[in-house]
């Protein structure tokens, strides 16, 4: 759990320094640090339904060749 709340903290700054050196402005890189990571992290939840349904398959065919290869 400390591991997941050091990198939030670094996912933090790395959004808002990105931003903010882009633009200059603290306030678009204040919200682009908090939305961001909202928007990453529901991203993050569909893409593992999609590679539950697609990637799982793949990985299933691959290790069935490899049985075969063998």
């Amino acid at each position: 759990m400390k591991k997941t709340f050091t990198f939030a903290i670094v996912h933090f700054f790395v959004a808002f320094t990105v931003t903010w050196l882009i633009t200059g402005s603290f306030v678009l890189g204040g919200l682009v640090a908090l939305i961001e990571p909202a928007v990453n992290t529901v991203a993050y939840f569909f893409h593992e339904k999609a590679w539950q349904k697609f990637g799982s398959e793949k990985q299933t065919s691959n290790q069935k060749q490899a049985t075969l290869s063998v």
